[in-house]
């Protein structure tokens, strides 16, 4: 089973590029995939029918409880073969009607054949969810196309927006449904069912997801709206698999939680009222494809209505029916293709007499609406007589003859408007439509045909229908009368009488439709989601302008204080005894205190933006001086190195700023309000690091990473858990360091490249390259950057002495990282603090001489360097991340120990390197505009 899904997934990434070098026979290659689907759920199907079953487990987190189960069994089987078998089917078909970007839509299409096909083998209710989600989005990019027309994008994000919504409430109901289970496997779920209140719950919610995903009224309005989607989407996605991924969940779940107060009652509710009111709304459809829809918004709910009950009769009724819908329906909305590809319309009013055009067509297409109306010796009759029983004989449910008397009534609409269907499309004398509709090639034509005949053969063989469908039914206890058998010929029953009455309604309906009163208009569910829509929007305009009023102290302040509120109450509620703390460990912290208070008191008090910046850094480095104190060297060299760091980007950005903060922050009863605000959380951060320090009970992790230290070939533990024993989280922290560099550089260029200097641009970087041997009025390269006034050849030249040295620091703190204080990080923010120096002195210019490769390439090397680390010990068959201790004996420097994270080591330092020259290169080219733009002021224009 992984194996199929794995192989839909790698087939998928590789249609785009077989199809220019196959043209059309790509479909063929794409069908391949289902094709062997089928074949496989064929050599298990002997086993699985007999009460067998078939398990994969693949462990994707193991300490988190994180697994893909997988699981085949009955209704597994049955929707296995609906899938894969129609998906063979509109693959083959697709060969002749799609004409432009096969690609894309052979890939969607198989994309969302394996994602069913995952649905309906998950054994997991996260596995579920995941490809029941998968299967929307590809619903969205199939009926969005290229996104190129209007209603196609307005019915994919009506489409999404639906279904994703009921599949965030259904997670919640299954989640619930897990946890009051105490298992999140199905399989296990239905073995031992929970029950109580919240399993009730849970059923609403997710009844709720299976109503928007099935198009189940008054969630049914992003169907019709999807008829947009060329028809092959529309027969395998909205006709035969998609939206019977809410049907399968009900028959999935019903086993175990029919007997749930709200379940019965829901599902029978709203599934026949939909069956009624959806088949009422397909007698007034003129465009074949929504005629279809309504009609198959109208078998879903007899579906949902059939496998949710839970009885025995009206689960093999419903089974019988989900095979009849998957051929008939899918077979029809192709017809339609067909008739739409070649006579260029599918409007009942323009179509005439094509019956006599295209006869094999009419006859396929008559075959697959009988099976719909109900006709012998077609499988929808042997469905139609079952699901007629289960609620006049087959189930003690009370008010059951009024729930037969709905289904006759649903029944006879049904039967109305298949005749309606195949008179409007293929009735009459031929027209204009059928005189310029030219006959469809065999090919187009077979898969129809194969659909079709699937009706007829699912019905005359019904010893082979009956094994695959009571296979699923027999999980319920026999009925009332006992064990009901499918049959072509149960004699003259009740049964019988009720199926030709509902087929002599539908021909009456059908035939006097047009003396009949006008058919009344149900209510516009479009409309209503629109002006939902529409409310929505402006209920979010009217709420952000109240709430994004454009303060940053503002929102700061919102956000303290919830945070000061709700975890503060918390911690107020469940604090336990905080004991005796002390003061102070060491006599400098007194001193040290004092600092960062008077510092912060003089940075709230100042009124000039750069004298607040200092102040502000000074506590940072008051800050270090504690943790210095304290023992943590490592911390307090990463804290001076940041805090230092973080001050120049400061004032390089503050030189856009005015010097002076804005007058209106002086006001008393804001300044109350924040003295307020930034009190109580001093207080709140206060007590949550007393109480965490009170609350320890078991010892602390660093006496199990000191164990080991000797395997790591460490002395320093900080060093040792960063490189080793948490490296994965070092890596994805580094990955997201350089993601958020690269997003802050994009936005600081916006523009910037094209009105840039072309004298900066440089030789294969972003800084300009100083040339020594090219003659120049100046000596220093940069010298055109800042007036004369600014610079200082005497610091220059001091930086130039102090530059290597500096970077000779760094390297002695990457390498003695593993045994005293330092590592990656700490020697590439020296390193880096070196490149910041070189540029404040010299400009950017100074800076493309010392670093002659693209900041970008110093990043990504770095991390591709990490990585590759990480995973070198897999190709010796080892764990990622895993180091070693190696020991050398070069001839000159005699016995070399070092470990394998110290490669690690380096790529984080070079990382580091090179983001701090990404955002220098970034502050470069904002300051040459600046200065450009300052020439161009004193030279009165540009230059």
């Amino acid at each position: 089973m992984l194996f199929l899904l794995a192989a839909y997934a790698a087939v998928t990434a590789a249609v785009p590029w077989w199809q220019p070098r196959l043209g059309r026979a790509v479909w063929a290659v794409a069908a391949l995939v289902p094709l062997a689907t089928v074949v496989w759920a064929g050599t298990r199907a002997a086993s699985v029918l007999d009460g067998g079953e078939y398990r994969e487990t693949l462990s994707w987190a193991p300490s988190l409880g994180l697994t893909v189960d997988l699981r085949l069994d009955p209704l597994a089987l049955l929707m296995l073969w609906i899938v894969a078998g129609v998906g063979v089917l509109v693959l083959l078909y697709c060969r002749y009607y799609v004409e432009q970007d096969a690609a894309r839509q052979a890939a969607l299409l198989l994309a969302f054949a394996g994602a069913m096909t995952g649905l309906v083998l998950a054994d997991n209710v996260f596995v579920l969810y995941v490809f029941w989600e998968l299967t929307t989005v590809a619903s969205f990019l199939l009926v969005a196309g290229r996104g190129e027309g209007e209603e196609e994008r307005r019915a994919a994000r009506q489409a999404l927006l639906v279904t994703a919504a009921g599949g965030l409430v259904m997670l919640l109901g299954l989640v619930v449904l897990g946890q009051t289970a105490g298992t999140y496997r199905i399989s296990a779920i239905l073995a031992d069912p929970p029950r109580g209140g919240a399993v009730s719950a849970a059923v609403v919610l997710v009844l709720i997801g299976v109503f928007a995903k099935s198009a189940q009224m008054p969630l049914h309005g992003w169907l019709p709206a999807a008829m947009v989607a060329p028809t092959p989407v529309s027969a395998y996605l909205h006709a035969a698999a998609m939206v019977k991924a809410g049907v399968y969940l009900v028959a999935r779940l019903a086993p175990a939680l029919a007997e749930v107060a709200p379940w019965r009652p829901m599902v029978l509710t709203v599934g026949l009222t939909t069956m009624v009111l959806a088949a009422w709304r397909a007698l007034r459809a003129t465009d074949l494809k929504l005629l279809l829809a309504y009609g198959t918004i109208s078998e879903l709910g007899l579906l949902v209505t059939l496998l949710g009950t839970g009885t025995r009769t009206a689960a093999l009724a419903g089974v019988v029916m989900l095979l009849a819908h998957a051929a008939f329906k899918s077979a029809l909305f192709l017809s339609v293709g067909i008739l739409d590809h070649r006579a260029g319309t599918r409007d009942i009013r323009e179509l005439s007499g094509l019956g006599r055009r295209m006869p094999a067509l009419f006859a396929v297409t008559v075959l697959a609406a009988a099976s719909m109306a109900g006709i012998p010796p077609l499988v929808g009759y042997l469905g139609k007589e079952a699901y007629f029983d289960a609620f006049l004989h087959g189930t003690r449910l009370d008010g059951h003859e009024l729930l037969t008397v709905v289904l006759v009534i649903g029944s006879a609409l049904t039967v109305a408007y298949a005749a309606r269907f195949v008179q409007g499309a293929f009735g009459g004398r031929p027209g204009e439509a059928a005189h310029r509709a030219e006959r469809p090639e065999p090919g187009f034509v077979a898969p129809v045909a194969v659909l079709a005949g699937a009706g007829l053969a699912l019905g005359v063989g019904y010893a082979g229908t009956a094994a695959l469908a009571t296979a699923y039914a027999d999980v319920y206890p026999p009925g009332p009368d006992g064990l009901y058998e499918l049959s072509l010929w149960h004699g003259f029953t009740p049964v019988l009488g009720l199926s030709a009455l509902a087929l002599a309604l539908g021909g009456l309906v059908h035939l006097g439709r047009r003396s009949l009163p006008a058919l009344p208009r149900l209510p516009d569910v479009q409309r209503v989601f629109d002006r939902v829509v529409v409310g929505v929007g402006g209920l979010a305009s009217a709420v952000t302008r109240h709430t994004q009023v454009g303060s940053l102290p503002l929102y700061l302040a919102v956000l303290l204080t919830t945070v000061v509120v709700v975890p503060g109450a918390a911690l107020v509620a469940g604090a336990p005894p905080l004991g005796s703390p002390r003061p102070w460990w060491s006599p400098a912290e007194p001193f040290l205190a004092v600092v960062v208070l008077v510092a912060s008191a003089a940075a709230v008090s100042t009124r000039h933006r750069l004298t607040g910046i200092l102040l502000a850094g000074a506590v940072g480095y008051g800050v270090a001086g504690v943790f210095l104190v304290r023992g943590a060297p490592d911390l307090a060299l990463t804290q001076f190195l940041v805090e230092t760091m973080t001050l120049v980007v400061v004032v390089l950005v503050l030189r856009r700023m005015p010097a002076r903060f804005s007058p209106g922050w002086t006001r008393p009863r804001v300044r109350l309000i924040r003295a307020a605000v930034a009190g109580a959380v001093g207080v709140f951060v206060t007590g949550f690091a007393l109480v965490a320090s009170a609350a320890r009970t078991a010892p602390a992790i660093s006496s199990g990473y000191a164990r080991h230290m000797e395997e790591a070939g460490a002395e320093n533990i900080v060093n040792a858990i960063i490189v080793d024993f948490r490296a994965l989280d070092t890596l994805g922290e580094i990955s997201v360091l350089l993601v958020a560099a690269a997003g802050v550089v994009s936005l600081v260029r916006v523009d910037g490249r094209r009105r840039a200097n072309p004298s900066d641009a440089g030789q294969g970087g972003l800084f300009p390259t100083a040339h020594w041997d090219e003659p120049a009025r100046t000596w220093l390269p940069g010298a055109h950057e800042r007036p004369g006034g600014e610079r200082s050849v005497l610091l220059e030249v001091a930086t130039r002495l102090l530059f290597p040295s500096i970077l000779v620091f760094s390297l002695f703190l990457l390498f003695s990282g593993h045994y005293r204080p330092g590592g990656g990080f700490a020697g590439g923010l020296v390193a880096a603090q070196a490149f910041v120096l070189r540029y404040l002195v010299g400009g950017r210019a100074d800076l493309g001489a010392a670093v002659r490769v693209p900041a970008g390439v110093v990043a990504g090397v770095g991390l591709l360097l990490a990585a590759a680390v990480g995973l070198f010990p897999l190709v010796l068959g080892g764990t990622p991340l895993e180091s070693a201790v190696v020991t050398v004996h070069p001839p000159v420097l005699g016995t070399v120990k070092f470990a394998t994270s110290l490669f690690f080591d380096v790529g984080v330092y070079l990382l580091v390197i090179g983001v701090v020259l990404e955002l220098l290169s970034a502050v470069g080219i904002s300051l040459g505009q600046e200065m450009a733009t300052a020439d161009d002021a004193k030279q009165g224009g540009p230059r």
